[in-house]
């Protein structure tokens, strides 16, 4: 079995959880498919997938950039022309050679990772550029796989039609304690830790200043950890109006083994998120011995089940009490963290591969 896989996403990320997924799924293919990765060549190879049968096809690309974007769907579309191929699986919802999905001969499988672009429309995508593509993608595939029931269910309320094409198959994590025993440096006093992007409300970071400025209020030694970009100008002026520059600590990036380190010496990881297609930090969180506390809403319960403490991701007291109880509560962090080991285990790579797999056999 020959796949294609149009890797639009690897242009565009050099980390990330969709360049995680995909490459997670190459890595564990069994020694019979040979799967093609297109993508423009890029310094930092992180995360590009590692397997004996695996053609990767690479544009170099040049100046003047206009020309080389010409240049380089003309290549992508010569490399679709001259290798045969029985599955279509594109990393994104457009394609690295421009041309249209339904011109494709072979069966299409797309990802459908989030309806973040439909619900957040006028913040995400006010001109409606993804929203489009993903359309056009989900109507010519054949088979829609969703990343959690969850997003499944936003899917069918904005395409009813394709339920008898969707399948769910979780994401996992790569994550695990032995990584988390390393010299990285971590806080030295109690911190409770923060990971991934903040820059759209639904993420709702200004729920956790509020709530972590009432606990720090009260516990003079405790701090908030925040891995991810910089602070905005409004996150820098709430940060001051609630006297808490000097109780965060920010890292604008941690390795894999850095970041497990974090989560593992964490009093707990807060996830107020509420709309995530799978959240994948929780699952890391868990698997490195972490608390999680997360927002009771969209995909997130699947991920956590009741190995977590959820909360309204709107209700800032709520959270603080949470935070405060956990902080003098080391018999409920250990049942916790025991019952996050497990719910953790439920999810594995190998699993998400091999129901990918099945997936692609029944195409053929």
């Amino acid at each position: 079995m020959r796949i294609l896989y149009d890797g639009q996403i690897y242009t565009k990320q050099t980390t990330g959880g969709i360049n995680r997924y995909f490459t997670n799924i190459i890595n564990r293919l069994p020694q019979d498919v040979y799967p093609i990765l297109t993508t423009q060549h890029r310094k930092n190879k992180l995360h590009y997938p590692v397997h004996p049968n695996l053609t990767l096809k690479e544009y170099w690309g040049f100046r003047p950039h206009r020309l080389s974007l010409k240049a380089r769907a003309t290549y992508f579309r010569w490399v679709n022309n001259n290798f045969s191929f029985d599955i279509h699986h594109p990393t994104y919802y457009s394609r690295l050679t421009q041309d249209s999905f339904n011109r494709l001969c072979s069966p299409l499988v797309i990802t459908v990772y989030d309806m973040i672009h439909e619900i957040f429309s006028d913040i995400i995508d006010p001109k409606g550029h993804t929203i489009r593509a993903k359309r056009r993608a989900i109507t010519a595939a054949d088979v829609l796989l969703c990343i959690s029931h969850s997003t499944k269910a936003d899917l069918l309320k904005y395409f009813p039609q394709v339920e008898n094409k969707t399948r769910v198959i979780y994401l996992a994590s790569e994550f695990k304690e032995d990584w988390t025993y390393g010299e990285e440096p971590v806080p030295t006093i109690p911190y409770f830790l923060y990971v991934g992007s903040r820059y759209t409300a639904y993420k709702n970071f200004d729920t956790l200043l509020l709530a972590f400025s009432k606990v720090a209020s009260i516990s003079p030694d405790v701090c908030l950890s925040v891995v991810g970009g910089p602070f905005s100008e409004e996150e820098q002026k709430l940060i001051a109006k609630l006297n808490l520059s000097s109780r965060i600590q920010h890292y604008s990036w941690a390795s894999d083994t850095h970041l497990a380190k974090l989560y593992r010496c964490a009093e707990a990881l807060v996830y107020p998120s509420s709309y995530e297609g799978f959240g994948i930090p929780p699952l890391e969180a868990m698997a490195c011995g972490t608390v999680v506390v997360a927002a009771d809403s969209s995909s997130i319960p699947e991920v956590v089940g009741d190995a977590g403490i959820l909360f309204d991701p709107k209700a800032v007291n709520d959270l603080a009490d949470i935070l405060a109880y956990l902080l003098d509560s080391q018999g409920e962090r250990e049942k916790l963290i025991n019952r996050g080991y497990k719910q953790a285990q439920k999810f594995s790579w190998s699993i998400t591969a091999e129901q990918t797999m099945q997936v692609y056999r029944s195409l053929l």
